[in-house]
């Protein structure tokens, strides 16, 4: 009896080691619910556990996409998803700029094209509540926002002018992700919904409305100019755009009927 107990103690460790074992080059975010600082109808929003990838995707991993994927390399890809600048750092479908650096974050990506991507990995980009769940944390806390040092470095990362970029050389914040801020702007899945009615977002055939500029914004704190500036550029967004400091990471559910099973 002992023995057979024994033995489903390791089957059930193994289940559970398994089940939440990290994905590799991802962290595992413990959702929570959060106040966003902006453009909310309601309070608190609910954060359910995913991971997030740990660098934003790099021109490297960008290249391999193309490779495997041609119909969204330079010459290829549809302007209905592209606009004029997509991929503007290649100088050929698969070769980059002599400029460019291979471990610097992809850039010069539509949204349809990033999220494309993402879905190639098995993986998504991120919801806006995901992105700045994950991106209120620093080093030692996951809620730094009431920190004052904490903004004033956000501000002064986004004001400073912009060097060679390469991924992973700000510190990693509390959950162990780079370069949320002070790198690129980074796309996210919702990104301008923001800045739509409570009735659009709920409102299913409404998905036109996330590839245009919309209304203001609404702020519930207007001293966290940070946020604000994250928030107006996405509202200033469509799909389509490509941009030279606007590039992506991916993330990834937690199977919740795993979970419930155990």
């Amino acid at each position: 009896m002992k023995s057979q107990v024994f033995r489903f103690m390791i089957v059930l460790l193994v289940f559970q080691t398994a089940m939440f074992s990290q994905t590799k080059d991802m962290a595992l975010i413990k959702g929570s619910r959060y106040i966003p600082l902006y453009g909310r109808d309601s309070t608190v929003v609910a954060v359910k556990d995913f991971e997030m990838d740990v660098y934003p995707v790099s021109n490297a991993s960008y290249l391999e996409f193309l490779k495997e994927n041609p119909k969204w390399q330079k010459s290829q890809a549809l302007r209905l998803f592209t606009d004029k600048m997509y991929l503007a750092n290649y100088k050929s479908d698969l070769e980059l700029k002599d400029s460019e650096n291979l471990q610097s974050p992809a850039t010069y990506v539509s949204w349809f094209a990033a999220k494309a991507y993402c879905e190639c990995q098995g993986k998504r980009l991120p919801t806006v509540d995901e992105w700045e769940y994950v991106a209120m944390a620093d080093e030692n806390t996951t809620d730094a926002r009431v920190k004052p040092e904490y903004n004033k470095r956000i501000l002064a990362w986004y004001e400073a002018p912009k060097k060679e970029k390469i991924i992973g050389d700000s510190p990693k914040n509390i959950w162990g992700v780079y370069d949320l801020h002070g790198l690129v702007w980074e796309w996210t899945l919702d990104f301008n919904s923001v800045l739509i009615t409570g009735e659009s977002r709920k409102d299913t055939d409404q998905d036109n409305n996330l590839f245009c500029g919309s209304a203001a914004v609404n702020a519930t704190d207007l001293m966290n100019y940070a946020a604000f500036m994250r928030y107006a550029t996405r509202g200033s967004l469509k799909a389509k755009y490509s941009m030279k400091n606007l590039g992506f990471r991916c993330v990834k559910d937690i199977d919740t009927a795993a979970k419930n099973e155990l």
